[in-house]
């Protein structure tokens, strides 16, 4: 039977282990990569293609390896695990650069040093992965945050950046952290999930997605709503991929996650204080900023605190349309926050107007769910009615209703329509989108 590339790399990995304690593998390692720094010139590596750098870097490991009499002496397979392992030190993540190839996983999560778990199909795991030390780990943190213009220490411990492939990082650091420094990062797919791929996965149905295309085609503003990790970024960006491209959108985030495939889109970014705590941008200073750039579409990628009332009077003064995100267990929920957020910006506004405020701009809210077995769900989705008294109204057009779980432990359940017609159907009419009224039969049950 033939060895996989994964075995061979468990082997050579006990190969060295076997021999070496951690401490001193590490110690080794870390002999070898400062020799090699101090002999290459680091300028060339940001200005030479990486495949390039690494016939270079091999000879020139292989050099120091032959001339250290103190050398511990290594098979191929060895030298081999040791040349990538540096590699990955001098032109990517080190430890981590093998999980950021793993197409699998979708969360890698560093608590310190000595310990390191990954998310593999909506469940964590833990791995054979650590760094050397504290000093290791930072060094990787501020190689992650430095190539974003960002900088994390003690003034500032804690960032957010991101990486080229638009993977999202948290860290964090002492005093903060009380046991060092932490590393948490939010991997996306390189190739953007579509429609087919969320229906492929159970997500939704597909009288569904068409029912979501009519939505976005029509401009009707729309809430996603959902907790942490329930796919809300992966959805926001399947539901903009049916905003036509001769439209010019606007995108505002905290830190920029999203991947529009239009051409016409302008990514707007906040940037946090400097050293000296100023020349902080804020999303509500590029949601302000954003109404004077001729938006056709305004996608605010999570709202999260003031912007929210510019955010609700932009889709009240034309930019129809608009979709954003918010942290909610419940569609009641996120309306409830969303006027929480709007409080905050200290105006002096009536809870009852403030709510006739907020179901005046909002006409959908799309509810998902991360589940126990790890599965993605829409789990509802309500039409904006208007008010009741002091209380926005709403009306459940499509729901998920769990039944339980099966002998592997996958939730069971089935995707149904409420039997309501939605009053925003007649936009859809005067956008040309043709929707069948039997969507709507409550017969109309897709069991999973």
């Amino acid at each position: 039977m033939e060895t996989t590339a994964l075995e061979i790399n468990e082997i050579m990995d006990r190969d060295i282990k076997d021999d070496l304690l951690p401490e001193e593998y590490f110690e080794f390692k870390s002999k070898i990569h400062d020799r090699l720094l101090d002999l290459v010139d680091l300028s060339i590596l940001e200005r030479v293609e990486p495949d390039m750098l690494k016939p270079e870097l091999r000879a020139v490991v292989n050099k120091i390896l032959s001339e250290d009499l103190e050398a511990i002496p290594l098979n191929a397979g060895e030298k081999e695990k040791l040349f990538s392992e540096i590699i990955d030190e001098v032109l990517g993540f080190g430890p981590l650069e093998p999980l950021l190839q793993d197409p699998t996983v979708s969360d890698i999560l560093v608590n310190t040093y000595r310990q390191v778990y990954v998310e593999r199909f909506g469940r964590l795991e833990p791995t054979d992965v650590r760094f050397k030390d504290d000093d290791h780990l930072r060094k990787i943190i501020d190689k992650i945050v430095s190539a974003v213009g960002r900088r994390i220490d003690e003034s500032s411990p804690m960032v957010d950046a991101r990486l080229m492939d638009g993977s999202r990082v948290n860290a964090i650091i002492p005093p903060l952290a009380l046991d060092g420094p932490m590393l948490s990062i939010r991997r996306f797919s390189v190739d953007p999930l579509e429609l087919e791929d969320l229906i492929e996965f159970n997500t939704l149905v597909p009288n569904v997605g068409e029912f979501l295309k009519g939505i976005i085609k029509s401009r009707l503003n729309v809430l996603i709503a959902g907790g942490t990790g329930s796919g809300k970024t992966t959805f926001l960006n399947v539901l903009s991929r049916f905003i036509p491209s001769k439209e010019r959108i606007v995108t505002i985030e905290d830190s920029a996650e999203l991947q529009l495939k239009q051409r016409h889109v302008v990514r707007l970014e906040t940037r946090p204080p400097n050293i000296e705590g100023k020349g902080e941008v804020t999303q509500r200073d590029l949601v302000i900023n954003s109404l004077r750039m001729r938006p056709d579409r305004i996608i605010l990628g999570e709202v999260r605190g003031k912007e929210a009332f510019d955010m609700l009077q932009a889709m009240n003064t034309g930019h129809d349309g608009s979709l954003t995100t918010i942290h909610a267990n419940s569609p009641r929920d996120a309306l409830m926050r969303l006027e929480t957020m709007v409080a905050m910006a200290n105006f002096e506004i009536p809870s009852q107007f403030l709510r006739r405020y907020i179901s005046s701009a909002i006409d959908v809210v799309i509810h998902l769910a991360r589940l126990t077995d790890g599965s993605r769900k829409l789990i509802s989705l309500q039409e904006i009615t208007g008010m009741e008294g002091d209380t926005i109204t709403t009306q459940e057009i499509f729901s998920f209703q769990r039944k339980g779980v099966d002998q592997e432990g996958k939730v069971r359940g089935r995707f149904a329509f409420c039997g309501i017609r939605p009053k925003f159907i007649d936009r859809f009419k005067m956008a040309g989108v043709e929707i069948s009224p039997a969507m709507f039969d409550p017969s109309n049950i897709t069991e999973i």
